[in-house]
This record gives C-alpha cells, sequence and structure tokens, in this order.
C-alpha cells in the first residue's frame, strides 16, 4: 500500500468541515492502540454515557470489520439493541479493499461523508468507531489517520490492561501490598503504547487526541487510575476513564454455549443462566464434590452416573449450577435418567457433547466471549461500566450549545436512578420469598437505588437467596410478618374503627402480609411499600386505600405509566385505576400526573385526550374532557395544558399544525390524559406491544404515602425501577 491515497484527500476534508461548522456537530472518532482494546464495547459507553445526559448522539461504523470467526460485524446491532439509534450501512470490507486497491481513497471517504450527512443534521456529537489493526487489516492505522483528518475529528484512543495480568494473584506482594515493580513497569508500557498511537494523529499545530480510555484494570491495584492518569500526562496525554475489570460481564449463558458448540439438548432448563467456570469432575464422589458450586458448568463423561446423581442432588438442594455438560457423547442410562429428571425440574440444563471430557472443557473455555446482541443484560453492564467510568466534567463539554438537551430513555433510567440514590429510601417488599423481588431488592441494595424489608420467614428468604446464588448484602433485611404482626393489631383497629373494626378484625386482615407492610408504611418505618408480583392490583391497592387514604387535597388516587419511545419519554394516565373518571376526576389525574413528570425530570405539557380536537365534535364524552381541561386551567393557571386533542394533534407536530395551530401542547404533548380506562389501558398495551415500546408503571398517584403495584409478569428490571420510583415519591413531598 502507498502513502499518496491516504493523503489526497483535501477537497473531502475542506466540504466536510464546512458542513460539520455549519451544524455545530463535534465527531470523536475512536481508535485502538492494541488490537484487542475493545472499540465497540467503548462506543458503546460513549453513546450512553451522552444519551443518559440528553446530549444527541449518532453511532458510524465506516468499514464493517468481520470477527475472527468470520461472523458479521456487531458494533451497529450492538448499537441498536441499547438505543434508539439506527446507524448508516458500513461499507463492506471487499468495497474498502477494492478501492484502496484502484487508489481511490478519495472516493471511499466521500462515500462516508455523504452517508453521514443526514447523521451530522441531527446530532451534537457523532461518535465514529474506527478500524481494528489484525493480519488482514494492515492498513487499519492509516485510515483511522486519513478518517481523522478527512472529518477534522478529535480522537479518542482506546487501550487495555495487558489481558495475560488481569485477575492475575501476583500482583500483590507481602501483606496484600501492590507489588510496585511489576505496577509501575506495566503502566508506564502501556501509557507508552498510547503515546506512540496518539502520535500518528497530529495535524500540523493541533494534537487532535482529547484522551484515553484504559479498560480492564485490575481490582488488586487499586492506584492504577491515578498512576496511568500520572504517567499518560507526562506524555500530555489526559486519562479520561479507567474502566475496572469486572470478571462478570464476561459470563456467557448456557443460550451462548449450545449456540457455538451445538451439543445435544436432553434437557432445555434455564438457558439464561450464567456460566461463571467451567470445570472437569475427574474425582469420584465425594472428593469432586467441590466441583459442585454456584454458576459452574460441570463437565463429566455421560456414563459416570454417580457424579451425575450428586449433581442433581447438588441442584435439588439449592446449589444453582450453571450446567451438566455430558462428554464422550453418552447418554446416561434410562433409568438414571428418569431420576434425573427431578433435578432438571429446578432449571438445571443438561447437554451432551460428542468430545471426551477435557476437549469439551476446552472448547467451552474457547467460546467467543464477544457480547451477543441478544443478551441485553450483559450488554448493559458492559456499556454502564463504561460509561460510569468516563470522566463527567469532559462528557459535560461535548454538549453542542446549539441544541437543547432531550430527555430519552436512558436519561430517563439515568435520572431516576440518581434521584432514587440521593433519597436513601427503604422500601417493604410484602412479597419477600418471590425470586424476582428478591433479585431487584438484592441489585437496588447493591446500586445503592434503596433499602429493603423483605416480608417473609428469615429462613426461607436466605434458602432462596442461595438457590439463586446471591448474598444478602447490609441494605435488604427479611421479617416474618407473622411475628410482628401483633403490635399492629391496636393501631389497625383505631385507624379503621370508623368503619366497625376492632382488633379481632384488625388480626384477621394483618394475615395479609401486604397489610403488614401497609401497617409498617403507616407508622413510618419505611418509607414505601411495593408488590403485585403474586398479587392482583385490588390486593395491593385496597390497604393502601384503608389504611393510609389521599394525598390532602386530592380527590382519587390514580396511575401513570412512563412510556419510553424511543427517543422520548412520555406520561399515560390513568391506564390501571379509574374505570369511567368525571370531569372533576380527569382534572385531579391530569394534575397529579404533571407533578410526578415534574419530579421524575419531565417538563409537563398536558395533553387531554379524546375523539375529537378542540371542536369538531360534540357530545357528552368530548364536553367531559373540555371541562376537565378548563378546570386544569383554573386550579393550575401556570401549567401548559391543552384538550380536548386527538392523539396525533398531541403527538405529531405536522398533524398540530394544521388542527390545533397555536397550542402550546399539540404536537409536542409529554403527559397524556385518557378519557376513560377503556381508552388507556388499550392504548398502553397497544403502544407497548405493537411498538416494543418499554413501560415502566403502573405508578400510583395520591396515596398519602408512596405505594406501587406490579404487574403479574414483572421482570425484574420493572421491579427495579418500581423500588427506585417509590423511593423517589417518598421525597417527593
Amino acid at each position: 500500500m502507498v502513502d499518496g491515497p491516504f493523503t489526497a484527500f483535501k477537497d473531502v476534508n475542506e466540504s466536510f468541515t464546512a458542513l460539520k461548522d455549519g451544524l455545530m456537530t463535534q465527531t470523536l472518532l475512536v481508535v485502538p492502540s492494541t488490537a484487542d482494546a475493545g472499540l465497540a464495547r467503548t462506543c458503546l459507553g460513549l453513546v450512553r454515557a451522552l444519551d443518559r445526559r440528553g446530549v444527541n448522539v449518532a453511532f458510524v461504523k465506516p468499514v464493517a470489520q468481520p470477527r475472527h470467526d468470520g461472523s458479521p460485524d456487531r458494533s451497529a446491532a450492538l448499537v441498536a439493541a441499547i438505543s434508539a439509534l439506527r446507524p448508516p450501512e458500513p461499507l463492506s470490507t471487499a468495497q474498502l479493499e477494492q478501492q484502496l486497491g484502484e487508489g481511490g481513497v478519495d472516493t471511499v471517504l466521500e462515500k462516508i461523508v455523504a452517508a453521514w450527512e443526514p447523521v451530522y443534521g441531527r446530532s451534537d456529537v457523532v461518535i465514529v468507531e474506527g478500524l481494528s489493526p489484525g493480519p488482514a487489516w494492515l492498513y487499519a492505522s492509516e485510515l483511522n489517520q486519513a478518517l481523522a483528518r478527512a472529518l477534522d475529528a478529535d480522537v479518542l484512543v482506546v487501550g487495555r490492561w495487558p489481558l495475560e495480568h488481569v485477575g492475575r494473584q501476583d500482583w500483590v506482594g507481602p501483606g496484600a501490598e501492590p507489588a510496585p515493580d511489576l505496577i509501575k513497569g506495566t503502566i508506564e508500557d502501556l501509557a507508552e503504547t498510547l503515546a506512540i498511537t496518539a502520535s500518528g494523529y497530529l495535524s500540523g499545530e493541533r494534537a487532535r487526541v482529547v484522551g484515553c480510555v484504559i479498560r480492564s484494570l485490575p481490582a488488586t491495584v487499586p492506584a492504577a487510575v491515578a498512576q496511568l492518569g500520572e504517567a499518560l500526562s507526562r506524555h500530555g496525554l489526559r486519562l479520561l476513564a479507567g474502566v475496572p475489570h469486572r470478571p462478570e460481564l464476561a459470563w456467557l449463558r448456557v443460550r451462548d454455549l449450545v449456540r457455538e458448540l451445538d451439543p445435544k439438548v436432553l434437557y432445555e432448563g434455564d438457558l439464561s443462566r450464567r456460566i461463571k467456570d467451567v470445570a472437569v469432575f475427574a474425582q469420584a464422589v465425594p472428593g469432586g464434590l467441590r466441583v459442585l458450586t454456584e454458576g459452574r458448568l460441570v463437565v463429566v463423561p455421560g456414563d459416570r452416573h454417580d457424579v451425575i446423581m450428586a449433581a442433581c442432588l447438588a441442584a435439588l438442594n439449592g446449589t444453582r449450577l450453571a450446567a451438566l455438560l455430558l462428554s464422550a457423547g453418552i447418554v446416561p442410562d434410562p433409568r438414571v435418567w428418569e431420576l434425573a429428571q427431578a433435578a432438571a425440574a429446578t432449571g438445571l440444563p443438561i447437554l451432551v457433547a460428542d468430545y471426551d471430557s477435557y476437549e469439551t472443557a476446552n472448547r467451552v473455555r474457547a467460546v467467543d466471549p464477544g457480547l451477543p446482541v441478544d443478551d441485553l443484560e450483559r450488554i448493559d453492564g458492559v456499556v454502564n461500566a463504561i460509561a460510569d467510568a468516563l470522566d463527567e466534567a469532559w462528557l459535560e463539554s461535548l454538549r453542542g450549545p446549539a441544541r437543547s438537551r432531550r430527555l430519552s430513555p436512558a436519561a430517563f433510567r439515568y435520572q431516576l436512578v440518581e434521584r432514587a440514590r440521593a433519597a436513601d429510601a427503604c422500601v417493604v417488599l410484602p412479597e419477600g420469598t418471590e425470586p424476582r423481588t428478591l433479585q431487584a431488592a438484592v441489585t437496588c441494595a447493591e446500586r445503592g437505588i434503596a433499602r429493603s424489608v423483605l416480608l417473609g420467614p428469615p429462613d426461607e428468604v436466605a434458602a432462596l437467596a442461595r438457590g439463586l446464588g446471591l448474598q444478602l448484602p447490609a441494605g435488604v433485611s427479611a421479617v416474618d410478618p407473622r411475628t410482628v404482626a401483633e403490635r399492629y393489631v391496636a393501631p389497625l383497629a383505631a385507624l379503621r374503627r370508623h368503619r366497625g373494626w376492632n382488633e379481632d378484625l384488625a388480626r384477621e386482615h394483618l394475615t395479609d402480609p401486604i397489610m403488614v407492610g401497609t401497617m409498617m408504611l403507616q407508622q413510618g418505618e419505611v418509607d414505601g411499600l411495593v408488590a403485585g408480583a403474586l398479587h392482583t392490583t385490588a390486593a395491593t391497592v385496597r390497604p393502601a386505600l384503608q389504611v393510609l387514604g389521599t394525598r390532602p387535597g386530592t380527590r382519587l388516587v390514580s396511575s401513570v405509566f412512563f412510556m419510553c419511545l424511543p427517543d422520548e419519554v412520555v406520561i399515560y394516565g390513568d391506564c390501571a385505576i379509574n374505570p369511567r373518571p368525571d370531569a372533576e376526576d380527569l382534572a385531579d389525574i391530569a394534575i397529579q400526573s404533571a407533578a410526578t413528570a415534574r419530579a421524575l425530570g419531565i417538563e409537563p405539557r398536558v395533553a387531554m385526550i379524546s375523539f375529537s380536537t378542540g371542536t369538531s365534535s360534540a357530545g357528552s364524552d368530548v364536553d367531559k374532557v373540555a371541562e376537565a381541561t378548563r378546570i386544569v386551567h383554573e386550579r393550575e393557571p401556570d401549567l401548559a395544558v391543552d384538550g380536548p386533542l386527538q392523539y396525533d394533534a398531541a403527538a405529531i407536530a405536522s398533524v398540530a399544525r394544521s388542527k390545533r395551530p397555536g397550542s402550546t401542547v399539540a404536537g409536542r404533548a409529554s403527559v397524556f390524559i385518557f378519557p376513560d380506562l377503556d381508552t388507556g389501558n388499550t392504548t398502553y398495551k397497544a403502544v407497548q406491544r405493537s411498538a416494543q415500546v418499554v413501560s415502566i408503571g403502573p405508578v400510583l398517584q395520591g396515596l398519602a404515602k408512596p405505594v406501587n403495584d406490579l404487574s403479574r409478569g414483572a421482570m425484574i428490571d420493572d421491579i427495579i425501577y418500581a423500588l427506585a420510583l417509590t423511593a423517589i415519591q417518598s421525597r417527593a413531598g
């Protein structure tokens, strides 16, 4: 390859710089210092960090690079998995190499610029993933440098702590002190490698490199970030993120193993289990029992019936093995298999591979550790680890001054977690022995979102935790509701005396854990309550209405859903509680929903939804919405509200201009108030299912203290966000 093609792009550079300057858009080219730096992951982390802050961010991968196993490039698909972005189609490797072979890098760069022009028109920051070097990509560094000049891009250099050192135990010396010589040498070598890469991005007097990201820093070297920062500064470079190594972010699912190795599946079980480790059970029982630990993939010949039975007994006793992988292509004796099926019912996957035990184990270890596009849990973990490590001040400096912030779904969830952490609330969970609820409580405590009190016998909660491979952190406690119910008998009887309750009736109601949790909330022992994973909405809300009542000045209890649309978050109310609200009820729901929007960082622009816009139709249903709008104007004159509005007039600017010109709400509504439960519930479910929109809720409004209901099909993340919202509500006043 000659140098000429990489320097002959002056016209492309000038035209693109003019375009970029006119749009006030910043380009950030992410390039590697080594082949295994992790460009795609770093780009994903940048997209997430900027999206959280409401920055209009875009992503571009100029050239698709097939993976080492020949599978397609995943970058664009991974970005689409974590955001609403749909990156432009990259050039194929064949297209690029044809152009470069003919000396046509100008044409390549022109195609890239042409593909990106629409992206720049709507973005503050464009993240560009450079090329990674390799045996088939000897020109990667030169092309990255050409891209930086052609796009007038700032450059972020990505490095990685030496892979062979990650997780090593000899990084600490006697007395658990760091081994200074080993650490210093590695840090200096890493800084020098990054500096050499950065030197290729000088442009006249301008040093394009704005900083460095280093991944996989070992936890055994807590001072590594500061020391790396100092070493880089001596080379004139800035450390923008030191991302710690977290081994759990490399754990594959059993599903990934099945997809890669294609073993015979005797029993599918729970293929979402994570493989923390792989071990060959080579000893006889009981010597090899130490192998049977949570998260371990156990490899054993299919005719080792003693080991198979030991593994099955371990599963039945609550040890959550990742899977049992039978080697040598041997299927267990049918009589043993019949006994093993009881363990399979616990969710233990049982697979058969055709290789011997050690080759099978080696093939498992060699499975590509890259991010599968469908593993959203792991993608989120990897992306958040990088986003959390990035320098806050530098991220804030990237937002262009020409555009206002938006509240993307990622930004909303990020704000939700941050506000919940600040609230430092304790939430009671009456369904404390329900697995999803327990996992959500542990996650919330570990992330500082909320502390939890699980209602359930402590020994049952502890056994469930062990079976799920969890340890209860300090922020999670278990209380048996049967042992504490008696202390609430007298207070509950007093609260309901006007309804004829005596202590015997109160004691009967306190056999319900939700009533016990509600009394804990009423007595000020906790800050909020979340239930519904096992109970109906009525079962969750009834005790709250009986014991807590409504907030002063509030007419009724209502609900909202936060609908995480691709580019924004809007509120739908009421979609869960009030079947046929009258005009006064609708006005109250609208005012409550606007207050909820403000508490969560959403500017309320309230659309009162009807089948008619303005005065285009008449009838009692339209009149009700019009009257509700008048009442809201009267009670909250500073609140932006309009109605009656059809949904399209409320949501779409072009429709609003023709149907409701001059409205401050139409075309840009953030809070949608539906005229009845039929309309609200149907609309929320239709949008959620048909458009694959994530919804958070229902969030209850109007109660004197925060109580929130879950869907019985709630996922763990749904419960986590319900806890976060409850924590925020507890401090909202």
